[in-house]
C-alpha cells in the first residue's frame, strides 16, 4: 500500500498596512515565518493582500475615489519587483508554497493577481482576475486565460481563484481538467456582512466536493481603526465588517479545523492527500463522471495583447479564434515566471 501523502497547510486572516506596501509585506514574511514554525508546508493570504484590497472602491462613489485610487497605484506591486523577490526568498528560506493576492501594476493598469511560489522560491503561477465584480471594475483591468494553470508544486497540484471567479464554472472546470489536488482561494474579508461569510462557505464546500480536492480559503480582517479610516459614516462603516471566512475543507465538502470569522489568526491544518482518491472513487466530474462526447471546454489560452505582427495578428489578438486544434487541458504545464 503506498505511504500517506500529508501536507500542512495554513490559511491567513490578518490585517494589512493600509499605509503602505513595505508595512504589508513585513506582515506576510512575518506569518510566514510563524507558519514555519508550526511546520506548515503551504500558506494562504487573502485577495490582493499587497498592498491592500481597495475597500474604498466599495464605499466611495468614483468621483471621490480618484486620491485612492492613484495612491495604490504607487503603492501596486511590480511583477517580478522588490515584492516577489522578498516572497520568493521567504519561501525558499522555508520551504513553503506560498500563495499570495497582490495588487499588480503593469504601466498604467491595476490588475488583481493571484501568485504561487513554489517551496524553492520560484514563481510557478502568475494570474490575473477574469472579472473583477462590480465596483472593483473602476479598479482592475480583466485578465485572461494565460494564467489559469494548475501547477506541479512540493505539495501537489495547486490552482488558484479569487472570490467571485468561484461562480465561473467553467473557470473552476478549467482547473479541474488538470486535476487540482489543493484549491487556493482567497476573499477580501471585512465586505458586506455575514452574508458575504454564509456565501463563501456554500462556495468552498462546494468546490471541494466537486472538484473532489482540498480548498484553502483565506480570507482579510480589518480593525475598528482601520474601518473609520477608510470612511467616517456609520452607516457605510457595516458594509466593512463581516465577510470573513477563512477555513481548510476536505474533499468530502467537510471542515478539516473550525473555521475563522472573527480576528485575526492562523487557521492550520493537515490535509490527508489519499481522501481525493476516496473521493473521486465515487465521483470525478472530469474523468468517469465526464460525458466530454455531450459536454467539453475549449479555453482560449493564449495572452491578451494589444499589438501584435501583421502576419499573426488575426491569430494572437484576445479572444479570436485559431485554425490550431485545442489541446487537452488536462495536459497542459504549469506556468513559469522567469
Amino acid at each position: 500500500m503506498s505511504q500517506k501523502r500529508i501536507v500542512r497547510a495554513a490559511a491567513v486572516q490578518i490585517a494589512p498596512d493600509l499605509e503602505s506596501c513595505e508595512g504589508t509585506l513585513a506582515r506576510v514574511c512575518q506569518a510566514i515565518d510563524d507558519a514555519a514554525r508550526q511546520g506548515v508546508q503551504m500558506i494562504v493570504f487573502p485577495e490582493t493582500f499587497v498592498p491592500y484590497y481597495p475597500y474604498f472602491s466599495f464605499v466611495r462613489p468614483p468621483v471621490h475615489s480618484g486620491a485612492d485610487h492613484m495612491r495604490l497605484y504607487e503603492q501596486a506591486v511590480v511583477v517580478p519587483g522588490p515584492v516577489t523577490h522578498a516572497v520568493a526568498e521567504r519561501a525558499s528560506r522555508h520551504g513553503m508554497v506560498v500563495v499570495l493576492g497582490v495588487n499588480e501594476r503593469d504601466h498604467g493598469s491595476l490588475y488583481n493577481t493571484q501568485l504561487v511560489f513554489d517551496a524553492d522560491g520560484r514563481l510557478v503561477v502568475k494570474r490575473r482576475k477574469l472579472t473583477p465584480t462590480f465596483h472593483e471594475r473602476m479598479i482592475w483591468g480583466q485578465g485572461d486565460a494565460a494564467g489559469l494553470k494548475v501547477a506541479d508544486t512540493a505539495v501537489g497540484r495547486v490552482g488558484a481563484l479569487a472570490c467571485w471567479e468561484h461562480y465561473n464554472p467553467l473557470a473552476r472546470y478549467a482547473l479541474m481538467t488538470q486535476h487540482e489536488e489543493i484549491h487556493c482561494s482567497q476573499f477580501p474579508g471585512s465586505l458586506v456582512g455575514p452574508v458575504f461569510a454564509e456565501q463563501i462557505e456554500v462556495t468552498i464546500r462546494h468546490h471541494a466536493l466537486e472538484s473532489g480536492c482540498f480548498v484553502v480559503n483565506a480570507t482579510g480582517w480589518l480593525s475598528d481603526a482601520q474601518i473609520a479610516s477608510v470612511t467616517d459614516d456609520p452607516a457605510l462603516q457595516k458594509a466593512l465588517r463581516g465577510g470573513c471566512n477563512t477555513a481548510i475543507v476536505s474533499p468530502e465538502g467537510q471542515h478539516v479545523v473550525p473555521p475563522l470569522r472573527e480576528g485575526e489568526g492562523m487557521v492550520v491544518a493537515d490535509l490527508d492527500l489519499s481522501l481525493i482518491t476516496k473521493r473521486k472513487r465515487m465521483m470525478d466530474s472530469v474523468g468517469h463522471y465526464a460525458r466530454p462526447e455531450l459536454l467539453s471546454l475549449a479555453i482560449n489560452e493564449r495572452p491578451a495583447v494589444t499589438a501584435a505582427p501583421m502576419a499573426g495578428a488575426f491569430s494572437n489578438f484576445h479572444g479570436s479564434l485559431s485554425d490550431e486544434p485545442q489541446r487537452d487541458t488536462a495536459s497542459l504545464e504549469p506556468a513559469t515566471d522567469d
